[in-house]
């Protein structure tokens, strides 16, 4: 039997049980991958100060992110077709963040729809919404994530323009989630992976298809999403989300201080410094590196969270001693989902809260609310701010 320790052996053993057109799309970056790998190997140089001789015991990772409790600073990010890397698997993916104490984030390009997620939880959830061109079909999304009573909406404002992912373009994966012959002989190889969605009738895009006009089946969904990603989007469609939706606005895909201080100015209640995941613009600084200039310039007004990259409970604590008040993490989650199912979603989350736990004991601090940049080494890290 596999013993599972890190992040890492869940990759592993998910890229052996994942179909390679949904495991590719999942773990893979935009032209070169260039900032899908920085965003990872920029939190190598940065060095732990370590401490000895301090009281250990009673130790806190438990924070708050947009008012919400949550047993560490981490949250699951939005990822699209969560549920092609295990069957059911955003429902899978929501329980286990419900179970272990932090929030998840349902994706509009899910597999789950809103209302699938709400009837298998009960704990209040978060939605991730992309502006399109459509603002009917985008109110009543809102509507629908008012109605399952999810406590906050994430704007995602990094895909008004798709970048190009030569690895989806190889296996033939486009706006649907039809297989070529290629891709049904490699499932054929994942028999686990074929019961699982043998076992459940959600394949599609729940969350439009049947709940946007025009869109009935996979092909037409196609042709409506192929023309609905905005690239006029605007920071006045911002302020247009915020009084459609009237709760928590949590703005995701900042990189620059000059739009993090322009979200600020829209009122929304945290920014998630964020490429993507390395999938958009190739060639953008990895989110760790542009961390600390954000925080510097608008940490005091609003929540700055970040999100790429992170692998490991020590990336959380690094982030968090940079000024990151909340972390998202999405392909952790994907490797634990594709994996194991739920259990490995669980396991994922158990890794990351075990490392930043120790970690944070060995820097000599109990409470992770006390953690600040004193617990890393000058000069192994650019410091360098606005």
């Amino acid at each position: 039997m596999t013993v599972i320790t890190t992040i890492e052996d869940l990759r592993v053993l998910a890229k052996k049980r994942v179909p390679r057109m949904f495991y590719d799309y999942a773990d893979s970056g935009s032209w070169t991958e260039s900032t899908y790998r920085a965003n990872e190997a920029d939190f190598q140089p940065i060095k732990l100060r370590q401490r000895v001789a301090v009281n250990m015991e009673n130790r806190s990772t438990a924070t708050k992110m947009v008012g919400i409790p949550v047993k560490m600073p981490v949250c699951i990010a939005p990822v699209g077709l969560t549920g092609m890397q295990s069957a059911d698997g955003e429902i899978k993916a929501a329980r286990a963040a419900e179970k272990f104490g932090i929030p998840f984030t349902l994706s509009t390009m899910s597999i789950c729809s809103i209302e699938d997620v709400a009837a298998h939880t009960t704990a209040p959830f978060w939605f991730q919404l992309y502006m399109m061109r459509d603002r009917s079909a985008m109110k009543a999304m809102i509507e629908r994530t008012r109605a399952a009573g999810c406590s906050a909406l994430v704007l995602t404002l990094d895909l008004q323009v798709i970048g190009q992912r030569h690895k989806d373009l190889k296996n033939n994966m486009r706006a649907t989630v039809i297989p070529s012959l290629g891709n049904l002989f490699d499932m054929a190889t994942k028999p686990r992976w074929c019961l699982g969605m043998l076992g459940t009738k959600r394949h599609t895009f729940r969350n439009l298809v049947g709940h946007v006009k025009g869109v009935s089946d996979m092909k037409s969904l196609a042709s409506w999403t192929n023309e609905q990603f905005d690239p006029t989007l605007s920071w006045a469609d911002v302020a247009w989300v915020k009084e459609q939706w009237g709760g928590k606005l949590i703005l995701k895909g900042i990189q620059d201080v000059e739009d993090a201080r322009l979200a600020v100015a829209s009122g929304a209640d945290a920014i998630v410094v964020s490429n993507h995941g390395g999938r958009q613009l190739d060639g953008a600084q990895s989110s760790i590196r542009a961390l600390p200039d954000i925080v510097a310039a608008v940490g005091s007004q609003i929540e700055v969270w970040m999100d790429g990259g992170i692998r490991s409970g020590q990336d959380v604590l690094k982030a968090w001693a940079l000024g990151a008040r909340g972390t998202m993490i999405g392909r952790a989650m994907v490797y634990g989902l594709g994996a194991m199912g739920e259990e490995g979603v669980t396991k994922a989350l158990q890794i990351i809260h075990k490392e930043l736990d120790v970690t944070m004991a060995f820097c000599g601090h109990t409470d992770i609310n006390t953690v600040d940049q004193s617990i890393l080494l000058p000069g192994t890290f650019d410091f360098k701010t606005a």
